[in-house]
């Protein structure tokens, strides 16, 4: 939250009641984004949408919250007082147990890794599919490729659902791959894992991009058919990178 305050230059406060939801439970809401509006009495005059429409990109019809704001500012009724909201469901603490639930369920899915060449390799980066595509290439050896990792599974979790994939692809020599293996199930890798099958670093680096000079970790984001959005030469940076994934058109911020 302070991030994104900070980048949208927000100039006004906002709450944080994490540790109890005691005030957010007070107010009820039900789905985000829920509005409720007091006048200056404190009186509840107004609660529930924006507007009508859920993407930015589309024009509103009703402009229940700005209608309703309007309204008080020129000390009139609020036309509209309630209405419906359609939105994420409220994450209550109570409810955390699906957070254990969601780690027991992701602890139990199949880790595997798969040999690739070069044609291979090469049709990664072609993303011939209908998904956004992020691509690793990381090694067991690698110190700085195993601190990000955590970070691709995270992300991997969040976007999986939608037009997004994850796939790793290990540098490591192929005589390695029990030891690959064993790494990716400790980081529970359930995505689509590969080594390079030939002991030939060069050709792994002109078959991912031919513009990489080879230092490692290497990450892209490629788009179907094999536009290249987002390149990181060495640790990304984690924000960035799920900017570039969510503001993505084949993603979108809205379902």
């Amino acid at each position: 939250m302070k991030i994104r305050a900070k980048e949208k230059h927000c100039n006004f406060p906002y709450l944080y009641d994490g540790e109890t939801q005691s005030t957010a439970k007070a107010y009820g809401p039900v789905a985000t984004p829920h509005v409720f509006i007091f006048d200056k009495d404190r009186k509840l005059r107004y609660e529930g949408r924006i507007d009508d429409v859920e993407k930015p990109t589309k024009t509103p019809n009703n402009f229940d919250t700005r209608n309703a704001i309007e309204a008080l500012l020129n000390k009139k009724e609020v036309p509209v007082q309630t209405t419906k909201v359609f939105g994420c469901s409220i994450k209550w603490a109570e409810k955390e147990n699906w957070v254990a639930k969601a780690k027991a369920d992701w602890a139990n899915e199949p880790v595997n890794v798969e040999m690739i060449d070069e044609s291979g390799l090469k049709d990664l980066v072609k993303n011939n599919s209908d998904k956004l595509r992020l691509i690793n290439v990381w090694a067991t050896w690698c110190g700085p490729c195993a601190t990000e990792f955590p970070s691709f599974i995270t992300i991997n979790r969040m976007y999986r659902n939608r037009d997004f994939e994850f796939i790793s692809i290990s540098a490591d020599d192929p005589d390695k791959k029990d030891k690959v293996l064993q790494f990716l199930k400790k980081q529970q890798a359930s995505n689509i894992n590969y080594l390079f099958d030939v002991d030939d670093k060069y050709k792994l680096i002109d078959a991912i991009d031919p513009g990489w000079k080879g230092e490692l970790p290497y990450t892209i984001l490629v788009e179907p058919g094999g536009n290249i959005i987002y390149k990181s030469d060495g640790i990304i940076d984690e924000t960035e990178l799920k900017k570039a994934i969510v503001e993505n058109k084949y993603v979108g911020r809205y379902y």
